[in-house]
């Protein structure tokens, strides 16, 4: 297959695919968990995300062509990421929009930290500076006390790390196999460790919820899509910054939609955690 050349422009419309699919699904997944568990809305997203992934599938080569040697890995990876997204989600109905993508923008801190301890990388002044900038960030932004620890702030947080770790072990898996192959069994494992869990929450949704539940498997199948083929047009330096624009455009939705203030220690702890990840950038 051809690679496809560089292209700024491209890559900018994919990145734009990215942000507004991401946006989407952080409004949709606060509605869809208005009448449903987390454990549902997961599972729902799993079962209907086979039913969009497949024309992708199908262009691959079909059901054959997912075969793979590294299934063990596939499933902890996959045990990793569902932890983290059920963190992520419930996350959405404890704290504000803002401080849940601020915080997510912590996982490229988390990410070094677990290269260093898992894969063997090192770490040098500038990487040290920039994990310290990010702490700084959450620390600014979470302002913990002992007398008020907010639950939702934890979880968010534990969701971060938990992508990072998910981001390392997927690392690994992108040398053997695609983007296709790593999403589909994302749907598998996930749908299958979710369904036990959904079936005691079971409820059956209305039409409205089932309207904002598939366009968080839309989201959650196609958000990443639109992030692989930017990729191929521009480097991973390129594109982090693009993303760092989702965090104030969070907060302007979640102050549009649900009337959330976004307070000078939230803007001071964004503003360190994306200097943290953009010195990181800058160094590679």
């Amino acid at each position: 297959m051809q690679t496809p050349l560089a292209s700024l422009p491209r890559a900018a419309l994919w990145m734009s695919g990215w942000l507004f699919l991401m946006l989407v699904i952080t409004v949709a997944g606060r509605e869809a968990m208005r009448e449903l568990n987390v454990f549902q809305v997961m599972e729902l997203r799993a079962l209907i995300g086979f039913v969009l992934l497949w024309p992708l599938v199908h262009a691959a080569g079909g059901l054959r062509a997912m075969g793979t040697a590294r299934l063990g890995q596939h499933v902890l990876r996959n045990m990793v990421h569902y932890a983290a997204q059920y963190c992520w989600l419930a996350a959405l109905l404890l704290i504000p929009l803002a401080q849940v993508v601020a915080i997510e923008f912590t996982m490229p801190i988390w990410s070094a930290l677990l290269a260093v301890a898992l894969l063997g990388e090192r770490m040098d002044r500038t990487r040290w500076i920039a994990i310290a900038l990010g702490l700084a960030g959450v620390v600014a932004i979470v302002r913990p006390s002992a007398a008020a620890i907010d639950l939702g702030q934890v979880i968010a947080l534990v969701s971060a790390i938990g992508f990072a770790g998910s981001v390392v072990l997927v690392k690994s898996l992108t040398r053997t196999d695609a983007a296709v192959k790593i999403s589909f069994w994302m749907l598998v494992v996930q749908s299958i460790i979710g369904l036990p869990p959904a079936l005691q929450a079971w409820v059956w949704p209305s039409p409205g919820v089932w309207a904002w539940t598939t366009v968080v498997s839309f989201c959650g199948v196609y958000a990443h899509y639109c992030l692989a083929r930017a990729m191929q047009h521009a480097p991973a330096t390129v594109l982090v910054p693009m993303d760092f624009v989702r965090v104030p455009l969070t907060a302007a939705l979640g102050w549009a939609i649900y009337g959330e203030d976004v307070d000078i220690f939230t803007v001071a702890g964004v503003v360190l955690i994306l200097a943290g990840n953009l010195l990181n950038l800058r160094r590679r």
